[in-house]
């Protein structure tokens, strides 16, 4: 049952290689759904006006030269819109920050711009399979589709080349609910630094959410400045914290 509530939890805890772990909240195929769709809308918007535009000036240049202006135009847009986008400082394309999500490195890092070409121009094979056949065949995204529902980060195939991941741009806060403040304050017998202080509280403000058994593993990581193990090293700990926010 843990198991798979584990995978069910888009929050996901990944350990990088110096042994650091980070959280991404992973986005699923629905919300990400959503965002192409603002996106293709965008994308047909800004291709109508420039056709407009260059249909318009075919009386100067040539109906055949306003043709393959619009196919140029029609090319850059449909190819180049997203890789523009996901490689800059935003990370995302107009329709992803609208839904409120962005693309980043499996590492939660941003994404480079290989990356950004590479996922974005096998956009091509996440289409298929096409409606009509042929190159202007209506896609699909099965492939898309099958690929997010098979891989635990909802990866398609142009995220599973270049390595990358859709998480939500804005993580919510996660609840807090302050245990009951202890009998007794004690004073640490040590002087701690602000980070220090900062987790000591948070244990005890997070207290309350976890069950026994997790509090006394988080708190034996702390026996060298508890001096107990167990439920008596979770009690110092919460009195030390208490000591200190009581001063503040």
């Amino acid at each position: 049952m843990e198991e798979s509530g584990s995978r069910l939890d888009t929050l996901q805890a990944i350990e990088l290689a110096e042994g650091v772990e980070v959280r991404l909240r992973i986005a699923g195929p629905l919300l990400r759904g959503g965002a192409l769709a603002l996106d293709l809308v965008i994308q047909w918007a800004f291709v109508l006006l420039i056709s407009v535009v260059l249909a318009m000036t075919g009386v100067v240049v040539g109906g055949m030269a306003s043709a393959g202006l619009i196919s140029l135009a029609w090319f850059f847009i449909w190819w180049w819109y997203p890789v523009f986008f996901e490689a800059g400082k935003w990370g995302a394309t107009p329709g992803k920050r609208i839904v409120g999500l962005r693309v980043v490195q499996t590492s939660g890092s941003p994404i480079t711009f290989s990356q950004s070409v590479l996922r974005n121009f096998l956009r091509y094979a996440d289409g298929m399979p096409f409606i009509g056949g042929g190159v202007m065949g209506i896609p699909t995204f099965g492939f898309a589709i099958a690929s997010s529902l098979a891989t635990r980060r909802f990866q398609r195939l142009g995220d599973l080349a270049a390595g990358t991941v859709v998480i939500y741009s804005k993580i919510p806060p996660e609840p807090a609910m302050p245990a009951p403040p202890p009998m007794e304050s004690i004073q640490p017998t040590v002087a701690l630094r602000p980070e220090e202080v900062l987790a000591l509280s948070s244990f005890r403000d997070r207290a309350g959410l976890w069950s026994d058994g997790r509090r006394q593993e988080i708190a034996d990581h702390a026996r060298a400045l508890s001096g107990s193990a167990g439920a008596a090293g979770v009690s110092r700990l919460m009195a030390m914290a208490h000591w200190l926010q009581e001063r503040r």
